[in-house]
Protein backbone atom coordinates (compact mmCIF):
# COMPACT_ATOMS: atom_id res chain seq x y z
CA UNK A 1 0.00 0.00 0.00
CA UNK A 2 0.85 3.70 -0.48
CA UNK A 3 2.28 5.90 2.12
CA UNK A 4 -0.97 8.67 2.24
CA UNK A 5 -0.05 11.90 4.37
CA UNK A 6 -3.37 12.55 6.88
CA UNK A 7 -4.58 15.28 4.87
CA UNK A 8 -4.85 13.00 1.98
CA UNK A 9 -6.77 11.37 4.29
CA UNK A 10 -8.81 13.68 5.07
CA UNK A 11 -9.85 15.24 1.50
CA UNK A 12 -10.67 11.65 0.73
CA UNK A 13 -12.85 10.62 3.83
CA UNK A 14 -14.60 14.36 4.40
CA UNK A 15 -14.03 15.37 1.01
CA UNK A 16 -14.60 19.78 0.42
CA UNK A 17 -16.92 21.17 -2.23
CA UNK A 18 -17.95 17.36 -3.44
CA UNK A 19 -20.99 17.77 -6.17
CA UNK A 20 -21.49 20.29 -8.94
CA UNK A 21 -21.68 24.14 -8.16
CA UNK A 22 -25.42 26.05 -8.39
CA UNK A 23 -25.33 28.55 -10.91
CA UNK A 24 -21.97 27.48 -12.40
CA UNK A 25 -20.46 29.43 -15.16
CA UNK A 26 -17.46 27.33 -15.90
CA UNK A 27 -17.00 24.07 -16.83
CA UNK A 28 -14.12 21.29 -17.25
CA UNK A 29 -14.04 18.00 -18.02
CA UNK A 30 -10.83 15.70 -18.34
CA UNK A 31 -10.34 11.78 -18.23
CA UNK A 32 -12.41 9.38 -19.29
CA UNK A 33 -14.89 6.70 -17.49
CA UNK A 34 -13.31 3.90 -20.15
CA UNK A 35 -9.31 5.51 -18.87
CA UNK A 36 -10.03 4.83 -15.13
CA UNK A 37 -10.31 8.20 -14.11
CA UNK A 38 -12.85 11.44 -14.82
CA UNK A 39 -12.84 14.75 -13.33
CA UNK A 40 -15.78 17.33 -13.97
CA UNK A 41 -14.80 20.83 -12.76
CA UNK A 42 -17.29 23.94 -12.38
CA UNK A 43 -16.87 27.23 -11.30
CA UNK A 44 -19.03 29.90 -10.31
CA UNK A 45 -17.07 33.18 -11.44
CA UNK A 46 -17.83 36.89 -10.66
CA UNK A 47 -17.91 38.03 -13.87
CA UNK A 48 -17.03 41.38 -13.01
CA UNK A 49 -14.15 40.54 -11.12
CA UNK A 50 -12.83 37.28 -13.03
CA UNK A 51 -13.01 35.95 -8.86
CA UNK A 52 -13.53 32.54 -8.31
CA UNK A 53 -16.73 32.82 -5.30
CA UNK A 54 -18.01 28.72 -5.59
CA UNK A 55 -16.34 25.60 -6.55
CA UNK A 56 -17.22 21.86 -7.41
CA UNK A 57 -15.80 18.53 -8.18
CA UNK A 58 -17.28 15.42 -9.43
CA UNK A 59 -14.40 12.67 -9.27
CA UNK A 60 -14.19 9.13 -10.63
CA UNK A 61 -11.55 8.21 -9.46
CA UNK A 62 -8.88 6.56 -6.58
CA UNK A 63 -8.51 8.38 -3.39
CA UNK A 64 -5.87 10.34 -4.18
CA UNK A 65 -7.65 11.62 -7.26
CA UNK A 66 -10.48 12.58 -5.15
CA UNK A 67 -8.07 14.31 -2.27
CA UNK A 68 -6.61 16.35 -5.19
CA UNK A 69 -10.20 17.73 -7.09
CA UNK A 70 -11.13 18.50 -3.38
CA UNK A 71 -7.80 20.35 -2.55
CA UNK A 72 -7.80 22.25 -5.71
CA UNK A 73 -11.37 23.53 -5.18
CA UNK A 74 -10.27 24.62 -2.02
CA UNK A 75 -6.91 26.64 -3.23
CA UNK A 76 -8.77 28.41 -5.82
CA UNK A 77 -12.02 30.15 -4.55
CA UNK A 78 -11.41 33.57 -3.71
CA UNK A 79 -8.68 33.97 -6.38
CA UNK A 80 -9.22 34.98 -10.03
CA UNK A 81 -9.06 33.29 -12.64
CA UNK A 82 -5.72 34.68 -13.74
CA UNK A 83 -3.87 33.67 -10.43
CA UNK A 84 -5.96 30.40 -10.05
CA UNK A 85 -4.12 29.56 -13.29
CA UNK A 86 -0.84 29.66 -11.50
CA UNK A 87 -1.39 26.95 -9.41
CA UNK A 88 0.49 23.63 -11.05
CA UNK A 89 0.01 20.12 -9.98
CA UNK A 90 2.94 20.54 -7.50
CA UNK A 91 1.12 23.05 -6.20
CA UNK A 92 -1.87 20.66 -5.24
CA UNK A 93 0.33 18.05 -4.06
CA UNK A 94 2.29 19.92 -1.82
CA UNK A 95 -1.33 21.24 -0.44
CA UNK A 96 -1.93 17.97 0.82
CA UNK A 97 1.56 17.49 2.08
CA UNK A 98 2.36 15.71 -0.87
CA UNK A 99 1.11 12.73 -2.71
CA UNK A 100 2.74 8.98 -3.61
CA UNK A 101 4.81 9.21 -6.41
CA UNK A 102 2.74 6.81 -8.58
CA UNK A 103 -0.36 8.84 -7.71
CA UNK A 104 1.00 12.26 -8.99
CA UNK A 105 -0.88 12.04 -12.29
CA UNK A 106 -3.94 12.71 -10.09
CA UNK A 107 -2.78 16.36 -9.06
CA UNK A 108 -2.03 16.98 -13.00
CA UNK A 109 -5.65 15.70 -13.88
CA UNK A 110 -6.85 18.56 -11.45
CA UNK A 111 -4.72 21.31 -13.15
CA UNK A 112 -5.94 20.48 -16.85
CA UNK A 113 -9.41 20.54 -15.26
CA UNK A 114 -8.65 24.16 -14.23
CA UNK A 115 -7.08 25.17 -17.40
CA UNK A 116 -10.66 23.56 -19.19
CA UNK A 117 -12.41 25.41 -16.86
CA UNK A 118 -11.12 28.47 -17.36
CA UNK A 119 -11.00 27.87 -20.92
CA UNK A 120 -15.03 27.50 -20.99
CA UNK A 121 -15.67 30.33 -18.93
CA UNK A 122 -13.56 32.83 -21.52
CA UNK A 123 -15.29 31.27 -24.43
CA UNK A 124 -12.20 29.72 -25.65
CA UNK A 125 -11.46 26.23 -27.24
CA UNK A 126 -8.74 24.16 -25.58
CA UNK A 127 -6.90 22.72 -28.66
CA UNK A 128 -7.96 19.29 -29.72
CA UNK A 129 -4.37 17.28 -28.96
CA UNK A 130 -6.01 13.73 -29.74
CA UNK A 131 -5.59 13.63 -33.37
CA UNK A 132 -5.21 11.25 -35.42
CA UNK A 133 -1.64 9.68 -34.48
CA UNK A 134 -1.28 11.92 -31.70
CA UNK A 135 -1.89 9.34 -29.02
CA UNK A 136 1.35 8.30 -27.19
CA UNK A 137 -0.10 5.95 -24.93
CA UNK A 138 -3.59 4.37 -25.82
CA UNK A 139 -4.42 2.32 -23.19
CA UNK A 140 -5.14 5.43 -21.06
CA UNK A 141 -5.46 8.46 -24.07
CA UNK A 142 -2.53 10.00 -23.30
CA UNK A 143 -0.84 12.23 -26.23
CA UNK A 144 2.00 13.03 -27.34
CA UNK A 145 1.61 17.21 -26.15
CA UNK A 146 0.03 15.78 -22.35
CA UNK A 147 3.70 13.90 -22.06
CA UNK A 148 6.01 16.65 -23.38
CA UNK A 149 4.47 19.69 -21.19
CA UNK A 150 4.19 17.15 -18.16
CA UNK A 151 8.10 16.68 -18.95
CA UNK A 152 8.85 20.38 -19.16
CA UNK A 153 6.52 21.13 -15.84
CA UNK A 154 8.15 18.81 -13.58
CA UNK A 155 11.10 18.14 -14.93
CA UNK A 156 10.75 14.06 -15.13
CA UNK A 157 13.97 12.29 -16.95
CA UNK A 158 12.28 8.62 -17.18
CA UNK A 159 9.76 6.56 -18.14
CA UNK A 160 8.42 5.61 -14.95
CA UNK A 161 8.17 9.34 -13.83
CA UNK A 162 6.49 9.74 -17.03
CA UNK A 163 3.65 6.90 -15.54
CA UNK A 164 3.31 8.37 -12.27
CA UNK A 165 2.31 11.59 -13.63
CA UNK A 166 0.50 11.00 -16.73
CA UNK A 167 -0.13 7.34 -16.31
CA UNK A 168 0.97 6.54 -19.61
CA UNK A 169 3.04 3.56 -20.17
CA UNK A 170 0.99 1.93 -17.37
CA UNK A 171 -1.14 -0.55 -19.15
CA UNK A 172 0.68 -2.85 -21.65
CA UNK A 173 4.12 -0.93 -21.97
CA UNK A 174 3.84 -0.98 -25.66
CA UNK A 175 4.28 3.03 -25.88
CA UNK A 176 7.67 2.85 -23.52
CA UNK A 177 9.62 3.51 -26.83
CA UNK A 178 7.51 6.06 -27.69
CA UNK A 179 8.40 7.79 -24.97
CA UNK A 180 11.27 7.13 -24.32
CA UNK A 181 11.74 9.20 -28.03
CA UNK A 182 9.93 12.32 -26.05
CA UNK A 183 12.17 12.05 -22.95
CA UNK A 184 15.48 11.74 -24.66
CA UNK A 185 13.82 14.88 -26.96
CA UNK A 186 13.24 17.14 -23.78
CA UNK A 187 16.37 16.34 -21.98
CA UNK A 188 18.32 17.37 -25.01
CA UNK A 189 16.31 20.62 -25.35
CA UNK A 190 17.00 21.21 -21.84
CA UNK A 191 20.91 19.84 -21.96
CA UNK A 192 20.83 16.76 -20.58
CA UNK A 193 20.80 13.19 -21.50
CA UNK A 194 18.16 10.62 -21.48
CA UNK A 195 19.69 7.31 -20.39
CA UNK A 196 17.11 4.21 -20.49
CA UNK A 197 16.64 2.04 -17.99
CA UNK A 198 18.26 -1.55 -17.67
CA UNK A 199 16.24 -4.29 -19.24
CA UNK A 200 13.78 -5.42 -16.69
CA UNK A 201 10.70 -7.86 -16.83
CA UNK A 202 7.86 -7.82 -15.43
CA UNK A 203 6.15 -10.67 -13.09
CA UNK A 204 2.88 -12.11 -13.82
CA UNK A 205 1.35 -8.88 -14.88
CA UNK A 206 2.27 -7.27 -11.52
CA UNK A 207 3.30 -3.62 -11.68
CA UNK A 208 6.89 -4.20 -9.38
CA UNK A 209 9.81 -4.61 -12.01
CA UNK A 210 12.72 -7.27 -11.48
CA UNK A 211 15.87 -6.37 -13.11
CA UNK A 212 17.13 -10.16 -14.97
CA UNK A 213 20.50 -10.56 -13.35
CA UNK A 214 22.80 -13.12 -15.08
CA UNK A 215 24.89 -15.14 -13.00
CA UNK A 216 28.64 -16.25 -13.25
CA UNK A 217 29.56 -19.17 -15.62
CA UNK A 218 30.11 -21.55 -12.97
CA UNK A 219 26.78 -20.65 -10.59
CA UNK A 220 24.89 -20.55 -14.08
CA UNK A 221 25.58 -24.22 -14.42
CA UNK A 222 24.95 -25.06 -10.56
CA UNK A 223 21.40 -22.98 -10.39
CA UNK A 224 18.38 -24.48 -11.21
CA UNK A 225 16.25 -22.74 -13.35
CA UNK A 226 13.31 -20.31 -12.10
CA UNK A 227 10.10 -21.25 -13.58
CA UNK A 228 8.30 -18.30 -14.60
CA UNK A 229 5.47 -17.17 -11.87
CA UNK A 230 2.32 -18.86 -13.03
CA UNK A 231 -0.85 -16.34 -14.95
CA UNK A 232 -3.82 -16.76 -13.29
CA UNK A 233 -6.44 -18.66 -14.68
CA UNK A 234 -10.24 -17.27 -15.56
CA UNK A 235 -11.38 -18.74 -12.43
CA UNK A 236 -8.67 -17.90 -9.96
CA UNK A 237 -9.32 -14.25 -11.12
CA UNK A 238 -12.73 -13.98 -10.75
CA UNK A 239 -12.57 -15.66 -6.73
CA UNK A 240 -9.37 -13.34 -6.10
CA UNK A 241 -12.21 -10.30 -7.45
CA UNK A 242 -14.74 -12.09 -4.85
CA UNK A 243 -12.15 -12.21 -2.03
CA UNK A 244 -11.96 -8.57 -2.34
CA UNK A 245 -15.45 -7.63 -2.12
CA UNK A 246 -15.87 -9.71 0.92
CA UNK A 247 -13.31 -7.91 2.41
CA UNK A 248 -15.30 -4.38 1.42
CA UNK A 249 -18.27 -5.90 2.22
CA UNK A 250 -18.61 -5.54 5.96
CA UNK A 251 -17.85 -1.77 5.95
CA UNK A 252 -20.77 -1.46 2.92
CA UNK A 253 -23.23 -3.32 5.39
CA UNK A 254 -22.26 -0.96 8.44
CA UNK A 255 -24.11 1.63 6.48
CA UNK A 256 -27.01 -0.91 5.15
CA UNK A 257 -25.54 -1.02 1.82
CA UNK A 258 -23.78 -3.77 -0.01
CA UNK A 259 -22.46 -4.62 -3.67
CA UNK A 260 -22.73 -7.94 -5.91
CA UNK A 261 -20.62 -9.33 -8.18
CA UNK A 262 -22.54 -9.77 -11.35
CA UNK A 263 -20.13 -10.82 -14.28
CA UNK A 264 -16.30 -10.49 -15.29
CA UNK A 265 -15.48 -9.95 -18.92
CA UNK A 266 -11.99 -9.09 -19.75
CA UNK A 267 -10.92 -5.92 -18.20
CA UNK A 268 -14.54 -4.65 -17.04
CA UNK A 269 -15.91 -5.86 -13.62
CA UNK A 270 -19.94 -5.42 -13.53
CA UNK A 271 -21.25 -4.92 -9.96
CA UNK A 272 -24.38 -4.20 -8.44
CA UNK A 273 -24.76 -1.47 -5.40
CA UNK A 274 -27.84 -2.84 -2.54
CA UNK A 275 -29.73 -1.52 0.03
CA UNK A 276 -28.60 2.19 0.86
CA UNK A 277 -25.63 2.34 -1.46
CA UNK A 278 -28.12 2.14 -4.47
CA UNK A 279 -28.47 5.96 -5.20
CA UNK A 280 -26.37 7.11 -2.45
CA UNK A 281 -24.60 10.48 -2.87
CA UNK A 282 -21.20 8.42 -2.17
CA UNK A 283 -21.57 5.61 -4.73
CA UNK A 284 -19.28 6.54 -7.27
CA UNK A 285 -16.60 7.06 -4.56
CA UNK A 286 -17.50 3.84 -2.77
CA UNK A 287 -17.23 2.73 -6.60
CA UNK A 288 -13.47 4.05 -7.30
CA UNK A 289 -12.87 2.43 -3.80
CA UNK A 290 -13.64 -0.77 -5.22
CA UNK A 291 -11.63 -0.11 -8.16
CA UNK A 292 -8.38 0.59 -6.53
CA UNK A 293 -8.52 -1.88 -4.00
CA UNK A 294 -9.26 -4.93 -7.14
CA UNK A 295 -6.02 -2.91 -9.32
CA UNK A 296 -4.01 -3.15 -6.36
CA UNK A 297 -4.66 -7.17 -5.62
CA UNK A 298 -4.98 -7.87 -9.38
CA UNK A 299 -1.63 -5.95 -10.50
CA UNK A 300 -3.63 -5.34 -13.49
CA UNK A 301 -6.01 -1.95 -14.64
CA UNK A 302 -9.76 -3.02 -14.40
CA UNK A 303 -12.97 -1.10 -14.54
CA UNK A 304 -15.74 -1.38 -12.13
CA UNK A 305 -19.08 -0.70 -13.75
CA UNK A 306 -22.59 -0.26 -11.61
CA UNK A 307 -25.29 -2.10 -13.03
CA UNK A 308 -28.67 -0.81 -12.16
CA UNK A 309 -31.80 -3.33 -10.66
CA UNK A 310 -32.99 -3.69 -14.45
CA UNK A 311 -29.29 -4.24 -15.96
CA UNK A 312 -28.54 -6.63 -12.94
CA UNK A 313 -32.06 -9.16 -14.35
CA UNK A 314 -30.42 -8.81 -17.85
CA UNK A 315 -27.10 -9.65 -16.48
CA UNK A 316 -28.43 -12.90 -14.77
CA UNK A 317 -30.65 -14.26 -17.38
CA UNK A 318 -27.47 -13.58 -19.64
CA UNK A 319 -25.69 -15.93 -17.02
CA UNK A 320 -28.53 -18.44 -17.05
CA UNK A 321 -28.15 -19.03 -20.73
Amino acid sequence: MWDYSEKVKEHFYNPKNAGAVVEANATGDVGSLSCGDALRLTLKVDPDTDVILDAGFQTFGCGSAIASSSALTEMIKGLTVDQALKISNQDIADFLDGLPPEKMHCSVMGREALQAAVANYRGEELEDDHEEGALVCKCFAVDEVMVRETIRANNLSSVEDVTNYTKAGGGCSACHEGLERLLSEELAARGEVFVAAPTRAKVAKKPQLVTLEVPAPAAAAAAAPVPAAPKMTNLQRIRRIETVLESIRPTLQRDHGDVELLEVEGKNVYVKLTGACTGCQMASMTLSGIQQRLIEELGEFVKVIPVSATGAAAAHAQLEV
